[in-house]
């Protein structure tokens, strides 16, 4: 018999804690409904609804566990991290009744969480984790992972050879993992992210997930994630001013903390039009997760133009499928009018030879409305609910792709 594949609840994303953190001090009653996609589906090896008897162990074994008193220690002694979360914390555990493993009418693996945010939204991280490490287990052989040692090689390689060339007039070229979700397992994720802190602690920054920073001594990084901004699409704002509610109320709670505004939403050119000089001057950058890097990051320089404020003073923070010849081109593009940062994920855990789960577990619902994000990238697009897309593309004047016209 295995040993449960999440075995602390710190083994999650930085980004749960600081969003959780928010939901409970602002909005603790609303309600939450999050459904799984596999977006490469067809790629898979055998279809993953094979996995449902041991994903349903994995997730009664989940809400068995609680927050250690060394655990909470740790949270404690983060900055932004305040008191009363760590006591709401200390009683906290997951309640199973909030999720729902089955088949869908293809027979294909579907989950739904639904619950108080303050619940729902803490499953995410986990599930995925559960979902690629079952998934993985099946397909592991020692051949297998001397691919995956051989790959890993290789980046170490390319990121000492990278920190060789930084000149140190420069910004730095920084690096952190983002891989907790798509990881090939957690064994491996703390061995790549253990090597890559060994190799080149001038560009590794650290890592999202807050078990394995805690563990190795390394920073933990991450501030907010879609869901976050979704959510006032729902909640007591008008639509039209969900993004402006939404950084309001994260800087009245971190107040110059953790100050990296997550854009694509609503795509870049709708959230730059509520991204005015107050936000501008509030927040330290912003993060891209969808559409063209490039395009995105001159659309950014030419905002903070216009603001008139020094781009040089502001971080662009890089998460979109990225890999590391990715991002040290990125960083040369925009290194004399940026700091640049890049989070890299499934090239970093999960590059072992075999075609990564493309998987996600994203909000469709708050408080029984529908929510949406229109993302850069056609293909990461998620709702349930196509007539509230359509209002959400009226509202925020983006035109519907070619692919949806028709």
């Amino acid at each position: 018999m295995n040993r449960p594949i999440i075995r602390s609840l710190l083994d999650t994303d930085l980004y749960k804690f600081t969003m959780l953190q928010v939901v409970l001090h602002q909005f603790p009653q609303a309600h939450g409904v999050y459904e799984f996609r596999c977006r490469n589906y067809d790629e898979t090896v055998y279809p993953l609804i094979e996995i449902q008897e041991e994903l349903e162990r994995e997730l009664d074994a989940l809400c068995e566990l609680q927050f250690s008193q060394e655990e909470l220690n740790y949270l404690r002694g983060m900055r932004f991290i305040k008191s009363d979360f760590v006591d709401y914390l200390e009683l906290f555990q997951l309640k199973r009744r909030f999720v729902k493993v089955y088949a869908d009418e293809q027979n294909r693996l579907s989950i739904r969480v639904e619950g108080p945010m303050i619940q729902a939204m803490f499953f995410e991280i986990y599930i995925l984790a559960m979902v690629n490490e079952l998934y993985f287990r099946r397909l592991e052989t020692p051949e297998v992972l001397l691919e995956g040692e051989r790959r890993l090689q290789e980046k170490i390689a390319l990121i000492k050879e990278y920190d060789r060339q930084q000149n140190p007039e420069d910004p730095p070229f920084l690096v952190s993992d983002f891989g907790t979700r798509r990881r090939y397992n957690l064994a491996w994720q703390e061995h790549v992210v253990r090597s890559f802190n060994e190799a080149a602690p001038n560009i590794f920054r650290g890592t999202s997930n807050v078990y394995l920073a805690k563990k190795l001594g390394i920073t933990p990084i991450g501030t907010m994630a879609h869901e976050f901004l979704q959510a006032f699409q729902a909640l007591d704002v008008r639509l039209r001013d969900f993004q402006k509610a939404a950084l309001e109320s994260w800087v009245h709670e971190y107040r110059g903390d953790l100050g990296i505004a997550l854009t694509d939403v609503v795509g870049m050119d709708a959230f730059l039009r509520d991204f005015d000089l107050y936000f501008a001057k509030l927040f330290d950058g912003l993060r891209h997760d969808s559409g063209d890097p490039y395009v995105w990051g001159e659309k950014a320089y030419t905002h903070y133009k216009r603001l008139k404020i020094d781009s040089r003073t502001k971080m662009l923070t890089f998460s979109d499928g990225l890999d590391l010849p990715k991002a040290w081109d990125l960083h040369r593009h925009f290194k004399d009018r940026f700091k640049t940062s890049f989070g890299i994920g499934t090239n970093l855990t999960n590059d072992l030879g075999h075609t990564p789960l493309n998987i996600v577990l994203k909000l469709v619902e708050c408080n029984g409305q529908s929510v949406a994000k229109l993302s850069d990238s056609p293909g990461k697009t998620m709702t349930d609910n196509d007539t509230f897309l359509a209002y959400l593309r009226q509202v925020f004047q983006i035109p519907a792709p070619e692919q949806e016209k028709v």
